[in-house]
This record gives C-alpha cells, structure tokens and sequence, in this order.
C-alpha cells in the first residue's frame, strides 16, 4: 500500500505542488504540463504483459532507459525545454521510487 501511494503520490501530486510552489501566476498552465509527463507511460503499451506490478520500469521500457533520462535531464538546461524537462523528472522518480520499493519489497 505504501509503493502504491507513494508511486502515485509523486506521479500527481508533486506536479501539482511544484506548479503552485514555484509557477505562480501560471500555476494551472504548468501544472498541467507536469501532469503531462505521465505521458511517457505510453512505451508500456510495448510490454508483454502491459502492465507488470512487479517490473521495474526504469531500463526497462524505452522511454524510461537511461538514454531516455539522460535527454530529459538535458532538458533542464535550456529555457525552452526545462518544464518538460521536470515533468519527464518527476516521472522518472516517481518510477525510481517504486523500483526501489519493489527491491525492498522483495528482500
């Protein structure tokens, strides 16, 4: 129950925290970009099954290799691409979270 609430705890609510803390003014606009990174979540589609509740995402799925993270990292970097880029962040913690829940889980 813990990995189940703080997988999708960070997944939405820290979005929606970071946008009202940070993004004042545009609070609504931003958060629904970093809502938007869950987006990522398509490559499970790829999966054979779908959805594996004892998979860890992260190196796994296409989108969630350590390529993948190393671009969306990059991202912060640049104006244009940072909100995107914390979005994809999030994401991934919220996944590295629960691959680390999922190893603790099983010792």
């Amino acid at each position: 129950m813990l990995r189940f609430l703080l997988h999708y705890g960070i997944h939405f609510l820290v979005p929606i925290f970071v946008a009202f803390y940070f993004f004042k003014g545009q609070s609504l606009k931003i958060a629904i970009v970093l809502l938007m990174g869950i987006l990522i979540d398509v490559d499970h589609l790829f999966a054979n099954p779908i959805f594996d509740p004892n998979r860890c995402s992260i190196g796994f799925h296409p989108l969630h290799s350590y390529g993948a993270i190393i671009a969306y990292t990059t991202f912060l970097f640049f104006k244009k691409t940072r909100i995107i880029g914390i979005a994809l962040m999030i994401h991934i913690l919220a996944d590295t979270v629960d691959c680390i829940m999922l190893f603790l889980q099983s010792e």
